[in-house]
């Protein structure tokens, strides 16, 4: 196994818990309609899929024109409150002391789009310190396709094969290794109880992101 010359993450659910304000958002566009809030632990496992998947859980009979009409609202929403409530994980910063320390470079490889991504991320103190950051629409391709992964790698200037990546969905994983990297669950995440990723083709997993620290830490002493 080759050294650890740079670790890649996911945003939504790795690093950052922004579930309560995409939920939110969610419940402000169905008030709007008419409807009632829904219950937060019923949204939260969908979050790491994106818009897409929250707007159709909150309108499942909404279709073509209709369903991009309450997309593009909904966005409108969580944009104007993006980071109202989200905050790092518990014991994220702490992990990426440890990088920094190390001289570890870090970037994020989300399918967030770049609008809602950078203002963020600097809202929370954190865009100064990413090395690499690739969105949704950054590339014509997103996770799970392998090229954002790549392309990050490429601008901290580190061979795949030397690059860790931590997400909390399927598609994270499938994207690492399709890139040829090392691919780790963030367990802590935002996966659905149907989903089994402890038999996604991960080299690992984290429990808790208290825990996240002590993984990179031992990852670099093994490495």
């Amino acid at each position: 196994m080759t050294a650890v010359r740079a670790v890649l993450f996911d945003l939504d659910g790795t690093l950052l818990d922004t579930a309560p304000d995409l939920a939110a958002a969610l419940d402000a566009l169905r008030l709007e309609q008419g409807l009632e809030g829904l219950p937060f632990a019923e949204v939260r496992p969908l979050v790491s899929h994106g818009a897409r998947a929250l707007v159709r859980h909150g309108f499942a009979q909404a279709e073509g024109a209709e369903f991009e009409v309450l997309r593009q609202r909904f966005l409108t929403l969580y944009a104007a409150g993006r980071h109202a409530h989200s905050r790092p994980f518990a014991g994220v910063t702490e992990a990426l002391d440890v990088l920094d320390a190390c001289g570890i470079p870090w970037g994020i490889v989300t399918n967030k789009p770049e609008s809602l991504t950078g203002p963020l991320l600097a809202g929370l103190g954190l865009a100064h310190r990413v090395r690499s950051l690739v969105c949704g629409d950054t590339l014509p391709e997103r996770k799970p396709h392998p090229r954002p992964l790549l392309h990050a790698a490429t601008r901290l200037g580190v061979a795949a094969a030397d690059v860790v990546y931590v997400g909390d969905a399927e598609r994270d994983v499938l994207a690492a290794r399709a890139a040829g990297m090392r691919a780790y669950v963030a367990l802590y995440g935002y996966i659905p109880a149907v989903e089994r990723p402890r038999d996604w083709p991960a080299q690992g997993f984290i429990d808790s992101s208290q825990h996240l620290a002590g993984f990179l830490q031992s990852l670099l002493r093994t490495s």
